[in-house]
């Protein structure tokens, strides 16, 4: 089973799961955006919308995700806001360079199967001087994790991946300045991280 199929099916139950664990986290976040403005900001994972609600107005937003079905879920959350849908890959955005001011990245880059790929394409697609809020589970250096690991054998595919580094995945993309990485969730395994692009 793939993503594609696995977030499909679970669509209409998603925030039973996720929405109140993640809203205080997700406010916290998203009030490093700018307030005033009205900047391009893309939405990366943007799933059922759970985000929307923290966003300033301001902007102009574009919200990505793999599945017609996640998107659908969005649009109920999305009065008040400038936002585009756009169905794509994560790890392939289906944008020019340099068009973004701003890229939220929450609970995608532990998703997808190549977390490198979408980070390099995030920073292709944001302007120099740009941020990027990343809120996910993150391995330590050097954490053995064991019960993660093995578990990932089963979930990397279908649901999340449980074995991301995040330090090895920022290592292997130049240009990125890390601001803020504060543990919010589950003991420090989610993170809360900040980062700029030169």
């Amino acid at each position: 089973m793939s993503l594609r199929h696995t977030y499909t099916l679970i669509a209409p139950l998603y925030d039973a799961f996720v929405a109140a664990a993640s809203k205080i986290v997700r406010a916290t976040s998203l009030r490093q955006l700018p307030q005033q403005g009205s900047l391009n900001i893309l939405i990366n994972g943007i799933g059922t919308g759970l985000d929307l609600p923290h966003l300033p107005p301001c902007h102009r937003y574009t919200g990505l995700d793999l599945t017609a079905a996640m998107l659908k879920q969005t649009k109920p959350r999305s009065a008040g806001l400038h936002l585009d849908l756009v169905q794509g890959n994560s790890m392939a955005l289906p944008f020019a360079s340099e068009c973004f001011d701003h890229v939220v990245l929450h609970l995608i880059l532990a998703v997808v199967p190549n977390p490198l790929a979408c980070l390099r394409e995030t920073v292709r697609v944001l302007k120099p001087g740009g941020s990027v809020l990343i809120l996910d589970k993150f391995l330590k250096p050097g954490e053995a994790a064991w019960i993660r690991r093995i578990l990932n054998l089963l979930t990397q595919h279908t649901v999340t991946r449980l074995d991301v580094v995040f330090e090895k995945v920022l290592a292997d993309i130049p240009g990125l300045k890390l601001e803020t990485d504060v543990p919010v969730l589950a003991g420090g395994w989610f993170r809360s991280i900040r980062l700029v692009k030169d």
